[in-house]
């Protein structure tokens, strides 16, 4: 599994891709708990790119509410984007999609987590 990570303002976001499963949910973890610490430090958010991932597993939902609960501890906005195909569907049988903040894009969900977030997101994609 591969994670990407960039900041926009305030909000880090992590653009994990492949499969979050048993083998990959202990690296994953690992990962957003380090992003957890970085967005926690300037009370910022943490939005997940899911765009690329293909599934995720009852270990990956795990690691998912580990997070969320430590971002909620912190007074942290903690937003899920771009659910695809399984995914959305292991959200939904799970109730995950109700736990858990989900914006249908990365562009809404940077808009939910804070407008410098958003104005820094749009101002990268028109750069050339």
């Amino acid at each position: 599994m591969q994670i990407a990570t960039r900041q926009f303002a305030d909000t880090w976001v992590a653009t994990p891709a492949g499969r979050v499963d048993h083998l990959s949910a202990p690296q994953f973890e690992n990962e957003l708990a380090r992003l957890v610490t970085q967005a926690s430090g300037g009370s910022g958010s943490l939005v997940l790119d899911f765009s690329d991932v293909e599934y995720i597993s009852s270990s990956g939902l795990r690691a998912l509410m580990i997070v969320a609960t430590q971002m909620r501890s912190q007074q942290g906005k903690l937003v899920v984007s771009g659910l695809y195909s399984v995914v959305a569907e292991i959200f939904a049988i799970s109730r995950f999609d109700r736990v858990l903040t989900v914006a249908p894009t990365l562009e809404d969900a940077l808009g939910q987590c804070s407008a410098a977030a958003l104005a820094a997101y749009r101002q990268s994609a028109a750069a050339p």
